[in-house]
């Protein structure tokens, strides 16, 4: 017998849409053009989803999707067959053309139709549009919470709201409302051997947003990939523009950062915005100060358990209200701080302009912030800078491996809390010393003390995360409530390489590890050891491959001197990156992969991501100094 019991709400799955973004605005939808057919698909503009399905007909004719193209991330074509209205010859005679072209603000849509028909085509278009104004975690829950909508006529259209979300509607063409949504009709003349076209636009607002598109032009600049591999120019040209379309900026600022990626994290993420300015900081310096300071703005002045704020701590992530995730005790407020990495992060980012010859002076106004910065690391960092969720209703791991079951024994099973990251150390002692020089620059005293604290957390580190199993000896990947190191091989250890907190021998015997079978799948680095017992290559944060991660290794393999595997694994991210047409996502599964074949999507991926758009950047600095 048949279970005819509902399907339980699940994360849609992203791997097969199209996607057409400029953020805080995303089109998600299928290949032939249309919006609704899958459990993401939809019109967004921040953190809400404004319709559910925008179809297209053309009288009652059957349409065959034949090709889908993109001239950038925010400019989509798509193109089909109207069979039904052809004639009897074997070539195909009418053509449907649907480009997409989205904005920080809305979208707009011109229709085509091309014929190469001896007599003209009498026909009637018509689009609808179905409003939901459903928030963006309800979305990923798999459950959306449709409001309730109504629709207005306009002096140039039809306004259509829900709240503070507002969408004026336009076009060329006939608009009209029922209860099931808004429907733009047009009757058209299709010449004989001629085109004729029709357009519309929706023009979204909603006036409880936080952030906002950016304003200023493209400042990216592309990275020398001249006698590289080809695929090298490839990726390049397709992340630079991904992250140029995901510039935001907060309202009542010019300075801009990464939002994090599409759909879920059109907003500022402390973590992810920092990492994506870093390693893209060769092809926008500027967006790497700008990032900077707008964290410097919404930096932690109070303690407050429930939002993790704490004096001199970096935010976690930032949302026009409370973000709940359905059926799970998660709730995180709009400004959120539950990050242990991001504070660290920001003095390294901070030292690697000073690196980059930026003049001092020029970020002297950062200093108080650095300064706070600092003092939040020397205080939690006594011992080791670990996290626990004291809310209750937080995130339960505050790494980048941020999911329930990320921090994992050899065996599988799950290491209790508070939780100290060995990355997070390494981006401590980094911070130190960055630190340090940072203030000798400024002329500022307590850089000894900085450095002193940074080289006893190295000598801390070096006595207590090193294990030894069937694998090797290695860092382990945390140390768990007791101060037992739990002692799974996973990728975090790569991020140590190059910080300073490993010695050169270390640094090769770490290195070693990553590029051996059970860590490195053919397409990157493997979160976690095949050997692992809870290794599963579609594993979130168990076995899976992320882009940013394994980027993240290849740069500390250069700083720590070790080239050969440093090239090794840039051409395995090279390799990812044409699997995927150059639009690498968030991750991908961790299946090993041989020459010649492509890999295994993560179906809920994001794409695309920001600080897998900027290990484009990172891959080809690797590529370039290990040629």
């Amino acid at each position: 017998m048949n279970d005819t019991s509902p399907s339980p709400a699940r994360q849609p799955l992203l791997h097969d849409a199209a996607v057409v973004i400029h953020a805080p605005t995303q089109v998600w939808g299928r290949p032939d053009g249309d919006v609704g057919g899958g459990a993401i698909d939809g019109v967004y503009l921040g953190d809400t989803r404004f319709f559910r399905r925008v179809g297209l007909s053309v009288d009652s004719a059957r349409t065959e999707p034949i090709a889908t193209s993109a001239d950038s991330a925010a400019h989509v074509r798509f193109t089909a067959l109207v069979r039904d209205l052809d004639d009897d010859a074997a070539d195909p005679k009418l053509v449907l053309e649907r480009e997409r072209e989205v904005s920080g603000t809305g979208m707009t849509e011109v229709i085509r139709l091309r014929a190469h028909l001896d007599a003209p085509q009498r026909v009637r278009v018509h689009v609808d549009l179905e409003p939901e104004f459903a928030t963006m975690h309800t979305v990923k829950a798999g459950a959306p919470d449709a409001a309730a909508w109504e629709a207005a006529e306009a002096p140039d259209g039809l306004v259509v709201r829900a709240g503070a979300a507002s969408a004026l509607l336009s076009g060329d063409g006939t608009l009209t409302t029922d209860a099931g949504g808004v429907r733009l009709a047009w009757d058209l003349e299709v010449p004989a051997r001629g085109i004729v076209e029709a357009r519309w636009t929706a023009a979204l607002t909603d006036e409880a947003m936080v952030v906002g598109p950016a304003t200023g032009p493209r400042r990216l600049r592309s990275p020398d990939t001249a006698g590289l591999d080809p695929r090298a120019k490839r990726w390049a040209r397709v992340a630079l523009d991904d992250l140029d379309r995901l510039r935001l900026r907060l309202p009542g600022s010019e300075d801009e950062f990464y939002a994090a990626g599409a759909p879920w994290f059109f907003t500022l993420f402390g973590r992810d915005s920092l990492w994506a300015a870093r390693l893209a900081r060769a092809a926008d310096p500027a967006i790497a100060v700008s990032t900077l300071r707008v964290l410097a703005r919404l930096q932690g002045r109070t303690d407050d358990v429930d939002s993790a704020e704490e004096p001199g701590k970096i935010l976690h992530e930032l949302r026009a209200d409370t973000f709940h995730v359905p059926g799970e005790q998660v709730s995180l407020p709009p400004a959120y701080f539950g990050t242990v990495d991001a504070t660290a992060l920001w003095v390294c980012l901070f030292g690697d302009l000073l690196e980059d010859g930026i003049a001092v002076e020029e970020l002297r106004d950062l200093l108080p912030s650095l300064r706070e910065a600092l003092g939040w690391l020397t205080r939690h960092g006594e011992s080791f800078l670990s996290y626990l969720d004291r809310s209750g209703h937080g995130l339960a791991n505050q790494g980048w491996k941020d999911s329930g079951d990320s921090i994992q024994w050899r065996d599988g099973s799950l290491a209790e809390g508070p939780i100290a990251l060995s990355e997070v150390q390494g981006y401590a002692y980094e911070a130190a010393h960055a630190g340090a020089r940072l203030l000798d620059a400024f002329g500022e005293p307590g850089a000894a003390d900085l450095r002193a604290w940074g080289d006893a957390l190295r000598t801390r580190f070096r006595a207590h995360f090193w294990v030894t199993t069937p694998e090797g000896r290695y860092p382990a990947i945390a140390l768990d409530t007791h101060g037992r190191a739990v002692d799974t091989l996973t990728s975090n250890i790569g991020h140590l390489l190059g910080t300073g907190i490993l010695d050169p021998d270390e640094e090769r015997d770490v290195a070693r590890l990553l590029v051996g079978p059970t860590m490195r799948s053919g397409f990157g680095i493997r979160t976690m050891s095949s050997d692992a017992g809870g290794y599963w290559p579609l594993s979130y944060h168990g076995g899976s491959v992320w882009i940013h991660d394994t980027a993240i290794i290849a740069r500390g393999m250069l700083r720590a001197g070790l080239t050969e595997e440093a090239a090794l694994v840039a051409s395995d991210l090279l390799a990812a990156a044409e699997g995927f047409g150059y639009r690498v996502p968030e991750l991908h599964a961790g299946f090993a992969g041989a020459a010649g074949e492509i890999p295994v999507p993560y179906p809920a991926a994001c794409r695309p991501q920001a600080w897998s758009a900027a290990a484009a950047v990172t891959t080809i600095e690797v590529l370039r100094a290990t040629a």
